[in-house]
C-alpha cells in the first residue's frame, strides 16, 4: 500500500509538507498549454500518466479546452477518490494515442525495468508531444527540499533518461520531447537536441 492514504496526505495534502502546490502546478499547465501552441501542436487528447491528485487536471483544461484529459493511476486510493483510469505506465495501452503525454515526477518511482517499460511505452501513447520529468540523483543532490521530497525512489542520472527518451524523442528543453516523425517544427537554437 505504498500510495495509500497516508502518502498523499503527507506529500499533498498537507501544505506543510507538501511537495507541490496549486500555484506551481497552474503555471506548469500554462506553460505546457503555450508550449503546445507555439509549436502549433492541436490538442485533442491529454494523458497525465500518474496524474497523482490530479492537480494538472483543471488548469490544463482551461489552458487547452477543446482536450480531452485521461488520468492514469496506479494508487488504488486515488483511483476510487478522483475516479482516475487504474494502470500501470509500461503496459498502458489505450486504442487511440494522445497528442500530448504528461509524466511528471513518476518514475523514480519504478525499478529501473518498469521506468525503462514506461520509457518505451511513451513511444505508442504519444503522437506529438511528451512533457517529461523525473527526480535525478543530481536534482536529489542540489535542487529539492528533502523535507517535502519522498527519498524512497530510484535515483538515476539524468543520461539515463534521456538516453532512453532519445529513441522515439527528440528533446527540445524545459522538460519538453517531440515525437520523432510529428510534423512538429522547432527552430535549431529552441531545441537542445
Amino acid at each position: 500500500m505504498r500510495f495509500d492514504q497516508a502518502y498523499y496526505q503527507r506529500f499533498y495534502f498537507d501544505p506543510r509538507t507538501a511537495v507541490t502546490s496549486r500555484a506551481e502546478m497552474r503555471a506548469r499547465a500554462r506553460l505546457i498549454g503555450a508550449f503546445t501552441a507555439h509549436i502549433g501542436l492541436p490538442v485533442r487528447r491529454i494523458l497525465d500518466a500518474g496524474c497523482g491528485t490530479g492537480l494538472l487536471r483543471a488548469p490544463l483544461r482551461r489552458a487547452l479546452p477543446k482536450a480531452a484529459y485521461v488520468g492514469l493511476e496506479v494508487s488504488e486510493y486515488l483511483c476510487r477518490r478522483y475516479g482516475w483510469q487504474s494502470g500501470r505506465l509500461q503496459d498502458y495501452r489505450p486504442e487511440t494515442p494522445f497528442d500530448l503525454v504528461i509524466c511528471y515526477d513518476v518514475l523514480q518511482y519504478l525499478e529501473a525495468r518498469e521506468a525503462a517499460g514506461a520509457l518505451a511505452n511513451f513511444a505508442r501513447l504519444c503522437r506529438g508531444v511528451l512533457y517529461f520529468s523525473a527526480l535525478t540523483r543530481r536534482d536529489w543532490q542540489m535542487n529539492c527540499d528533502r523535507s517535502r521530497t519522498d527519498s524512497e525512489v530510484h535515483l538515476r542520472a539524468a543520461q539515463w533518461y534521456r538516453t532512453r527518451l532519445r529513441r522515439h524523442f527528440r528533446e527540445v528543453g524545459a522538460g519538453f520531447w517531440l515525437r520523432r516523425g510529428a510534423p512538429l517544427t522547432v527552430w535549431e537554437l529552441e531545441s537542445s537536441g
